[in-house]
């Protein structure tokens, strides 16, 4: 399923949009506010954003400005007029879908969004850690920490899921690709990055949903401040950890 952030202030065009991506068994959150966008981008999964450029508070630029200052790789389609266009691509739009648009255009670029991440960040950020895409440095409160380059490896790839599960199968292809080892090395691997992870008083951890893969969440004293101020996703993966 995927879900997609539509953000657009014209209430009459955000419903038949809605609509119309919801018949294609998509989930579709709405913002009709850049900062109401920018908030609910920085507290929930999406697979992509879908952003008007001209919109009230905070405009579409400025907020696909700062989600990527933030280090999220979201992929991004922006909507507006032709001589946007250059620099919405600059400000960290992915995609960009000239106005007036066709539906099934702007499906056929959902979809083809869905299944990848940004290239624009340069650092992934999540809690108190950050990852710098270029190197292999990890920081806690912006202090470098010493991971293994397996353990660097799990932790971006965990980090590109934005809290999402991911399967077990897909972490040991994006980590070895054909040549995985046995089942224990994942094992090994995870635990020694849990364990850099608490020593450098991480305020993330890496949690095991039985029976899907792993995810990265903030720990539980860190995420029920948010949880008592927002709501809540409107589907969860809950499991008890596999090791």
């Amino acid at each position: 399923m995927i879900r997609v952030l539509l953000v657009e202030d014209d209430m009459g065009l955000a419903g038949n949009i809605i609509d119309y991506l919801e018949l294609e068994d998509m989930v579709c959150d709405h913002a009709a506010n850049g900062v109401a966008a920018l908030s609910l981008i920085q507290k929930h999964p999406f697979d992509v954003v879908v952003l008007d450029i001209n919109l009230p508070r905070l405009d579409g630029l400025s907020v696909c400005e700062r989600v990527r200052e933030d280090g999220n790789d979201t992929p991004i389609t922006a909507r507006d007029q032709l001589e946007n266009k250059l620099e919405g691509f600059q400000k960290g739009a992915d995609d960009y879908l000239v106005k007036p648009f066709d539906m099934p255009e702007l499906v056929a670029r959902v979809f083809a969004l869905a299944h990848r991440r940004s290239s624009q960040v340069k650092k992934l950020r999540f809690g108190n850690v950050s990852l710098a895409m270029g190197s292999e440095v990890v920081s806690v409160e912006n202090v470098p920490i010493k991971l293994s380059p397996t353990a660097f490896t799990l932790l971006k790839a965990l980090l590109q899921q934005q809290g999402k599960v991911m399967p077990r199968e897909r972490l040991l292809d994006a980590v070895w690709g054909e040549d995985a080892p046995e089942s224990n090395a994942l094992k090994v691997h995870l635990h020694n990055l849990r364990k850099s992870l608490v020593q450098a008083n991480a305020s993330i951890e890496v949690k095991a949903v039985a029976g899907t893969g792993f995810c990265v969440t903030l720990k539980p004293e860190q995420s029920s401040s948010v949880q008592s101020t927002s709501a809540e996703p409107k589907s969860t993966n809950k499991g008890n950890d596999q090791w």
